[in-house]
């Protein structure tokens, strides 16, 4: 069995000069540090548009591109971009920090002139292929993005009677006023799945693999709702019955109000399940493997009635539970799906992933209370797990250890770990689970360069300051590839044959595998471009 490991790291946080990370030399540079620290995953959020408070969880469509990653100076080597376009622009005063309403401002003037060049230049078969490959999805999303834009930005259940419910002369009208920005829409998303395509094939040709991230629900304010309302609960044409949140639960004492709109899960069904096969089908087309979040809400999900002040106003609610998963592994055949398992478990919902056969998640971070045992430290793990010390929901590992009142849990990290003198929290918890019989290790970056809670990424249950954290171009150094390159080879995490005798005279004995062999139970991602789905 050959077991590997990774590194989470949102494109948003990589370094560069654009204001948040792009598909730039940035993203390429970081391939190169997993590949010269022989890693074999690269974990990301959700690539979706950003909404409501920033988050990749809350966007306007489940397939569309955020165009913030859209890199200019590829853009310039295509021959769309100068560099005057875009080289004196104010993209923010913190390298370590996204300003989202400044770059919401800025970026757009400068898309619409490449948008502009790329229409003069004329050259558009690679762009009309794009545009039937993806019209499924495509068309409704730049009609929506217009639309809403037509009415500042509002909500689509604020826009009048006529555009919410779609009326034939109301879209044909919009198809003719708003040409212009529903082919800046589309244009952008090309260039979007363009630069992201040339950058997961470098990471593929480079034997890393790409774990994508999608939420299990869809943004109230989103282009599935305005469009497919029936795979929704709906009690009339812009109001939900019931929309989504967890319990109380260590985040908050009320629960986490998520406000997502809930699916029609008895419809779904009637149907085919044929959305989630067409969504899953796509991700797969982006990535490699695929993380579902909130997986136990397929089992049983947590619904709060619409207008209520708190989650905790909610109740249980059975999902779909396995046949989902049976429905898309006959339409799709096996994916290498993780499901995201944490938050209230029951044995339903063990049940149901083992079933599946997809490796859950253990955080590190949950097993020290100081005096009790816990099925999130490493002797309790199994092999069909991924182990992190912890998520983008998380503290920093650092921070935790830090911040925290109760000097039992420090101890008994400290003594479970066996932590070295001088050896920094976070070097200690990653070695915890690089160490693990967990078939897969996931280290966060903030975690690698040992930051504190300055570069969390999310706080649950609070809006304003998430999603903000980059990292410093120049932050990852020789020392930093030695330690993780030290740490994957010692617990033989690297995806080739490790020869303990290996000097630099007899390297052909260390030899690079296959990427199918270096992915332990996983097999590459089908072809799925011949998949049919009804939709």
């Amino acid at each position: 069995m050959t077991r590997t490991s990774g590194v989470l790291m949102h494109i948003s946080s990589l370094p560069g000069p654009f204001g948040i990370g792009t598909f730039g030399q940035s993203a390429y540079d970081f391939v190169d540090f997993l590949k010269e620290t022989k890693q074999t995953h690269w974990q990301i959020l959700p690539l979706t548009t950003t909404s409501y408070g920033d988050s990749p969880y809350q966007s306007f469509s489940a397939f569309a591109g955020n165009t913030y990653f859209i890199d200019y100076t590829l853009l310039e080597e295509d021959g769309l971009l100068k560099k005057n376009d875009y080289e004196s622009v104010n993209f923010g005063d913190d390298p370590e920090k996204v300003d989202y309403s400044l770059i919401y401002k800025v970026k757009r003037p400068i898309l619409e002139k490449a948008v502009k060049r790329f229409i003069e230049l004329g050259d558009f078969d690679d762009y009309y292929h794009f545009e039937e490959t993806n019209k499924d999805w495509l068309i409704d999303f730049s009609e929506f993005m217009s639309i809403k834009e037509s009415f500042n930005e509002e909500p689509w259940y604020n826009w009048d009677e006529a555009s919410i419910n779609r009326e034939p002369e109301t879209m044909k009208e919009y198809r003719e006023t708003l040409s212009d920005q529903i082919t800046y829409h589309k244009v952008t998303q090309y260039l979007f799945f363009k630069q992201y395509n040339q950058l997961k094939k470098y990471a593929n040709d480079n034997h890393i693999q790409i774990v994508g991230d999608i939420p299990i629900y869809v943004s109230r304010d989103s282009v599935e709702m305005w469009a497919t309302p029936q795979y929704f609960k709906m009690k009339n044409k812009v109001e939900p019955t019931h929309v989504a949140g967890t319990p109380p639960d260590s985040f908050s004492d009320d629960g986490q109000f998520w406000g997502n709109p809930i699916y029609d899960w008895e419809y779904m069904k009637e149907n085919g399940y044929d959305w989630w096969i067409w969504r899953l089908k796509e991700s797969f087309n982006l990535y490699d493997v695929v993380r579902i979040d909130h997986f136990r809400g397929f089992e049983s999900f947590w619904e709060v009635p619409y207008g209520s002040k708190s989650s905790a106003a909610g109740q249980w609610t059975k999902g779909p539970g396995y046949d989902l998963f049976k429905h898309i592994t006959d339409a799709l055949g096996e994916l290498n799906i993780i499901a995201e398992d944490l938050g209230f478990m029951t044995q339903e919902v063990i049940d149901m992933r083992d079933k599946t056969g997809y490796p859950g998640m253990k955080i590190l971070q949950f097993g020290f209370n100081g005096f009790e045992d816990s099925i999130e430290l490493p002797h309790n793990y199994i092999p069909n797990t991924v182990a992190y010390v912890g998520t983008h929901d998380n503290m920093t590992a650092r921070g935790w250890y830090e911040d925290t009142t109760n000097q039992a849990m420090r101890d008994q990290l400290d003594s479970y770990l066996n932590r070295r003198p001088g050896e920094k929290i976070s070097e200690a918890l990653n070695r915890g689970i690089a160490s693990s019989v967990s078939d897969f290790a996931i280290y966060t970056m903030q975690d690698l360069l040992d930051l504190d809670n300055s570069a969390r990424m999310n706080e649950p249950s609070t809006i304003g300051h998430n999603w903000q954290w980059r990292m410093l171009d120049g932050a990852i150094d020789e020392p930093l590839k030695e330690s993780l390159t030290k740490l994957t080879v010692e617990y033989f995490r690297a995806p080739r044959q490790y020869n303990p005798e290996q000097t630099e005279e007899n390297t052909d004995e260390y030899v690079e595998l296959e990427a199918s062999d270096a992915k332990g139970e996983y097999h590459p991602a089908p072809e799925l471009d011949d998949v049919e789905t009804d939709i």
